[in-house]
């Protein structure tokens, strides 16, 4: 099978000849740069360096295609190839001073990271702090068509003619909820929740108008040649949802499935990816209800994600499942023995019948060893055919 063929089959809930893999086609399932070069080095290419970010806010490297092909990755993304001014990365922008790296996205938001030991950029202006809903109105919102679609055709059909990758248009930007955390900051918006719902609401069918305008713009020019659509918004903590359930519901459940519709109905051959962190397992049916397609990370870590067979069993028919390797304790701190065993785990529990796509939980980041991410490519080759 192409790698093509094979994501398309395992997210069409029948086997393919192996579990598909992704390592570095979104922003959540890449690979920052000291784990990359140690990678690099381990295959006999430590001379070589990455291309760029694909997300600079995160810094993650755009791995070099040769390398994904010796791993077995299955998936593309257009937005390794184009510029990524999509509402998270403004690559070009990034200005500095005597301490920091830093610069604004297109809502506005200020980040920076220390130029001594930095490893992200953090949030540190944000626009409505403090806003009123008068204020609000008053905000300058990002164009969501301002850029070359004809490029990312371009690049689309590429990938489509010149590689046999399952290929990832990403939407724009973060999730509704995400963004707007981040124009009010964490405070002002969770008081906001309960204390001016009329200046939420404005703002997230703001953040939703945006998003639905750049599908609107991106599907017909790219959708023909795309399998896989990136959408997302992080419902879950650590210990629970984000939210009370209720609240998902009336703010979330209803604005996603409006955008998913959109999508839908421009790319019906399109699956859709939603990207949320945590423990999600108390919302499922509401995510399911938005009309996803397929649930990432599956943060095994979190309250009531790590019984991964309890999910596949109770969830499997209605979505696939991309990730379940866990990088909060075992690619960074586990053994090459303890990392195979976990990748054998995720793939007994949730690849049966198809409806699963091997990637670890998140990003892989600068503390993981990277005789452990091999481990988890050796494991995916031991136990990952069907």
């Amino acid at each position: 099978m192409t790698s093509r063929q094979r994501m398309a089959t395992a997210l069409n809930h029948q086997e393919p000849d192996r579990v598909p893999f992704d390592l570095g086609s979104t922003v959540v399932s890449g690979i920052q740069p000291r784990a990359y070069r140690g990678v690099l080095e381990l295959l006999g290419e430590g001379d070589r360096e990455p291309s760029g970010f694909i997300d600079i806010k995160q810094q993650l490297v755009i791995p070099h295609a040769d390398i994904m092909d010796r791993l077995g990755a299955d998936a593309t993304s257009v937005l390794q190839y184009v510029g990524r001014a999509d509402g998270h990365s403004n690559m070009d922008q990034v200005a500095e001073d005597d301490e920091y790296l830093w610069m604004y996205d297109a809502w506005g938001i200020g980040w920076h990271m220390p130029k001594d030991g930095g490893m992200y950029f953090d949030m540190y202006d944000h626009p409505l702090q403090g806003a009123t809903l008068d204020d609000a109105k008053k905000l300058l919102w990002p164009d969501p068509t301002a850029r070359d679609f004809d490029e990312m055709a371009q690049v689309a059909q590429r990938l489509y003619e010149e590689t046999d990758k399952a290929i990832v248009v990403r939407g724009f930007g973060a999730g509704i909820l995400e963004i707007y955390q981040w124009l009010f900051g964490y405070e002002d918006a969770f008081i906001n929740l309960i204390a001016d719902e009329p200046l939420v609401n404005y703002v997230m069918d703001k953040i939703l108008e945006v998003k639905i305008a750049y599908t609107e713009a991106v599907l017909p020019k790219v959708g023909q040649y795309c399998q896989i659509y990136f959408s997302g918004d992080d419902w879950g903590h650590q210990d629970g949802p984000a939210l009370r359930p209720e609240m998902i519901d009336r703010l979330l459940v209803t604005r996603h499935k409006q955008h998913h519709k959109v999508i839908k109905q421009l790319a019906p051959h399109i699956k859709i990816l939603f990207h949320t962190c945590g423990s999600v397992y108390q919302v499922m049916d509401g995510l399911i209800e938005t009309g996803i397609d397929i649930l990432n990370p599956v943060q095994v870590s979190a309250a009531d994600m790590g019984d991964t067979a309890r999910l596949k069993r109770e969830f499997g028919d209605a979505i696939s499942f991309w990730g379940g390797v866990d990088t909060q304790y075992v690619m960074p701190n586990g053994t090459v023995q303890e990392v195979k065993d976990e990748v054998k785990r995720r793939i007994d529990d949730l690849a049966p019948g198809g409806g699963y796509v091997l990637n670890t939980v998140h990003n892989i980041q600068n503390d993981v060893p990277p005789e452990n991410i091999m481990a988890m490519v050796e494991a995916l080759d031991e136990y990952g055919w069907y």
